[in-house]
């Protein structure tokens, strides 16, 4: 099984994320693109993911909820910028509680021999308070959990 790497530039703003799966890019794509995957894999699994909104198209929006076990919630919401099916999505990231705080990420798949796919996720942020607060509040745990919980689904799912 691939490890997932987590790599913090702050003086790019950046954090960066990338796995190598044993999945097609194509069925990547679907489970990246569709609102009933998303909380099968989405976030820490502890949490519920709920989807509120999801419009993968250039200028649709998307909102997910996230609850814990004690009843806190916690929002997320963006925009997509770009969308080249089963290639690129380029989308806003904002958590709610700081919405000032707008990121953009960009998510890639690189088709590899043998079927694999290279996942690679970066984001940028607006500021250096803002990486360093996600940094803070585990983005690192939280994002690796996620791309386990992703791995975990495709090796279920058909193409």
């Amino acid at each position: 099984m691939s490890e997932t790497t987590f790599k913090v530039d702050k003086e790019k703003l950046e954090v960066t994320i990338e796995r190598v799966f044993a999945a097609p890019r194509e069925r990547i794509w679907k489970v990246l693109t569709d609102p009933a995957a998303i909380p099968q894999w989405w976030g820490p699994g502890f949490l519920t993911t709920i989807v509120d909104k999801m419009e993968v198209r250039v200028g649709g929006g998307w909102r997910f909820l996230q609850r814990d076990p004690e009843g806190g919630e916690y929002a997320f919401n963006g925009e997509y910028r770009e969308v080249k099916e089963a290639e690129r999505i380029v989308q806003t990231f904002v958590y709610e509680a700081y919405p000032d705080s707008v990121m953009v990420e960009t998510m890639t798949l690189e088709e590899l021999p043998d079927g694999r796919t290279r996942l690679r996720g970066k984001s940028v942020f607006p500021s250096i308070e803002a990486l360093e607060g996600m940094v803070i509040a585990d983005m690192e745990k939280g994002a690796i959990e996620s791309w386990e919980r992703l791995a975990e689904l495709l090796a279920k799912v058909s193409a």
